[in-house]
């Protein structure tokens, strides 16, 4: 009920970023009609709308009340990768829900889970926030700490699970990996496969469903378990590509109020 009353706020009294949804959607799906875009646009804010009720209530939900909203169809595929004592990378995107996944990566598998992110612009709730979000063990870094983080637990042969979030715009254009997205000229962060490459971890994307209002289902699957032994780009090549099926199958579950296309291309670049 919360969810239907914001959605009226957000959508049709304020619109809430109404231009941008438009713009990246027609951009993004050519091929489709006015009537259709529409629709997955209302379809989208339905879900966004859901997303913030959820966010809000997952930062006080307890361990069972989160488990039994997202729940991982097929955890046991990391198994054998921990009884290894090996890291693994977890490539996933803003598609359906994510903060979930945040609170509760330490309890979904065995691994010492890692969430890498970026710390909210709000100085004051921040703090507050970070504390919630790692209430029960997930370990959440940031950029500028990140190198240090993995290099220890990698030095010590402690196996984690690192979650990455990888279709968040990068900050620096020279600094991503440049790819076409959705008809799209798209910069993408390279870091997943950059950690998977240095340590020779293995990369597994995961897609997250969403069964009904309040209740997702995550699956596994396998990008490349030896990333040292593939060429360069292929690993970040592969997600995009699996990331680009997911969206369009259902596209109102992705982020689409991000400003995603933002950057440009540098010199260094093209």
């Amino acid at each position: 009920m919360l969810s239907d009353i914001l959605y009226w706020l957000a959508y049709r009294l304020i619109g809430y970023r109404k231009k941008v949804v438009r713009r990246n959607l027609a951009a993004s799906f050519p091929e489709k009609n006015e009537r259709e875009l529409r629709g997955i646009e209302h379809r989208f804010y339905h879900h966004l709308c859901d997303l913030l009720v959820e966010g809000i209530y997952n930062l006080f939900a307890s361990p069972h009340s989160i488990m039994k909203r997202y729940r991982v169809k097929n955890r046991e595929l990391l198994t054998p990768y921990f009884n290894q004592g090996r890291t693994v990378v977890l490539m996933s995107a803003h598609y359906n829900s994510w903060e979930y996944m945040v609170t509760s990566l330490n309890m979904q598998f065995f691994h010492h889970g890692i969430g890498v992110g970026k710390a909210l612009s709000n100085k004051v709730l921040e703090p507050w926030v970070f504390r919630r979000r790692t209430r029960f063990g997930t370990q959440v870094v940031y950029a500028d700490t990140v190198r240090q983080v993995v290099d220890f637990y990698d030095r010590y042969h402690v196996p984690c699970a690192l979650m990455m979030l990888s279709d968040q715009s990068p900050a620096h254009a020279d600094k991503a990996y440049w790819t076409t997205f959705f008809h799209q000229d798209t910069a993408f962060l390279y870091g997943a496969e950059y950690f998977s490459r240095k340590y020779d971890y293995p990369v597994f994307y995961y897609r997250v469903d969403k069964v009904r209002r309040g209740r997702y289902e995550v699956t596994l699957s396998l990008l490349c378990e030896h990333p040292q032994s593939v060429p360069q780009y292929e690993i970040i090549e592969k997600y995009v590509r699996t990331l680009e099926r997911d969206i369009a199958e259902k596209p109102e579950y992705w982020l689409w109020s991000h400003r995603r296309w933002k950057l440009k291309r540098t010199k260094n670049q093209e």
